[in-house]
């Protein structure tokens, strides 16, 4: 996640970027969480729903998976980035969601440049970890692998419907 402050002539401010060393449970979410309430702009600039955090707010709490957390603020503006994997089910069933809860989402954008997880990407991570036998890698089977393996050689299907 990256959030950045834009000062009253347009010029941007500081950057803080949180940027994770591991494959996740650092507590990059709860990082974020904090700084999200004094930030302007919250981009989540990678990564897909395979992962989450949960935050405790003044409503109850919510499981993030692919909405910035920086949206239960209503002065930042949330980003989902060209990076970031989107499965569109979960993603709508996650604005749902916070709708339900009464969290305004309309200052939540998605890149054009998004990539799509497409329903087959779920069928190739359940493949893949099954034909791993004892060798699996525990995958969340939510398709980000098979996702991210289709941009590699830039075979991409993007939130704009173009194809590379």
């Amino acid at each position: 996640m990256a959030m950045y402050q834009i000062d009253e002539k347009g010029s941007t401010m500081a950057v803080i970027a949180v940027i994770g060393a591991q494959w996740g449970d650092e507590g990059k979410g709860k990082i974020v969480d904090e700084l999200s309430m004094h930030a302007q702009y919250v981009v989540r600039y990678q990564g897909g729903s395979n992962a989450g955090h949960r935050v405790v707010y003044d409503k109850g709490e919510f499981a993030f998976r692919l909405v910035p957390s920086g949206i239960l603020y209503p002065n930042t503006t949330c980003i989902i980035g060209n990076g970031v994997v989107v499965d569109p089910k979960g993603l709508i069933a996650e604005m749902d969601e916070l709708k339900h809860l009464g969290v305004d989402i309309s200052h939540l954008y998605i890149s054009e440049r998004a990539h799509v997880v497409m329903p087959y990407h779920f069928l190739l991570d359940r493949l893949e970890e099954q034909a791993r036998g004892a060798d699996k890698i525990d995958s969340t089977q939510r398709g980000i692998g098979p996702a991210y393996v289709d941009i590699a050689p830039n075979f991409r299907t993007s939130c704009n419907k173009r194809t590379v």
